[in-house]
């Protein structure tokens, strides 16, 4: 559980915290979640802002003190985590930045294949800004969690600007400042796109290339029930479980093929109603 002198800071992505049960795999208990986040408050970690991180990168990334740290991170931002989770943090004096999908801050996660028995509900404005005063922050998801990677340039720059100007307008500069790529799929063109439109950090997926705006996170899955989570351990173990987080996350391909399929079957049942066929 050491960090290296010279290593970046390891990043952390949760998704949900206890919760209903779904059928996919981002759920973690909140006994897991509390179990973990104690264990590493316990062993001297630390929680870095996106400030903080943003220095570690730009000097030699080594810890302040030989204390070690970690960027917190959560995708998505639903309003569970309000009841669950930033309260473990905020007793542990942990902070964390959430990655929230714009268009959906307040509404049901329609934007998603339905995982759970009921739609999910996203965090508010009112409920993110009570939480940003007490020391979380708040960054970018996209506008509406598409896959950036298959959208043409003038949609690519239109999820990324209207997901940053609102974070702006709500909630002040400091949160246009980092975009985490939905699904974790970015390339040149996307990393062009963000950098365009102001953001300083970008998070993609398992394996970063190392430039500001392509920087890997480590995603917390429900297989994830150690006291310190894959994606801090530096052994065999920890190697294993990112290998299997990567997998996991390019399976994700599904969610927007199905999303796909679905706005086409929308599409030919509204072109249907406009123009029904002639009676014969």
């Amino acid at each position: 559980m050491t960090q290296g002198p010279r290593a970046r800071p390891p990043v952390l992505c949760y998704h949900r915290v206890g919760g209903p049960l779904e059928l996919g795999v981002t759920r973690v208990a909140e006994s897991v979640f509390q179990r973990q986040m104690s264990a590493l408050a316990r062993a001297g970690w630390t929680t870095l802002t996106l400030g903080e991180f943003i220095q570690r990168l730009r000097s030699d990334g080594s810890p302040v003190g030989g204390q070690p740290a970690f960027l917190l991170s959560f995708d998505d931002g639903y309003a569970s985590l309000a009841e669950r989770a930033y309260p473990i943090l905020a007793e542990l004096g942990f902070s964390a930045v959430t990655f929230l999908v714009t268009d959906f801050v307040g509404r049901d996660n329609t934007w998603d294949v339905a995982y759970t028995w009921r739609r999910l509900r996203h965090l508010d404005w009112d409920a993110i800004a009570r939480w940003q005063g007490r020391g979380f922050e708040f960054a970018s998801h996209s506008a509406s969690h598409a896959r950036l990677t298959w959208l043409s340039d003038a949609a690519v720059a239109a999820e990324l600007e209207r997901s940053r100007e609102a974070l702006i307008r709500r909630l002040g500069p400091g949160a246009g400042r980092a975009v985490a790529y939905p699904f974790g799929a970015r390339d040149a063109r996307v990393e062009r796109s963000a950098l365009a439109a102001g953001y300083e950090l970008g998070f993609g997926g398992v394996h970063g290339n190392g430039s500001l705006l392509n920087l890997s996170r480590a995603p917390v899955y429900m297989w994830d029930v150690g006291d310190v989570p894959l994606g801090l351990r530096n052994d065999s173990l920890g190697a294993l479980g990112r290998l299997v987080a990567h997998a996991a996350n390019r399976c994700a391909v599904g969610t927007s093929i199905m999303r796909g399929v679905r706005s086409w079957v929308s599409g030919v049942s509204g072109a249907r109603t406009r123009h029904p066929a002639p009676d014969t």
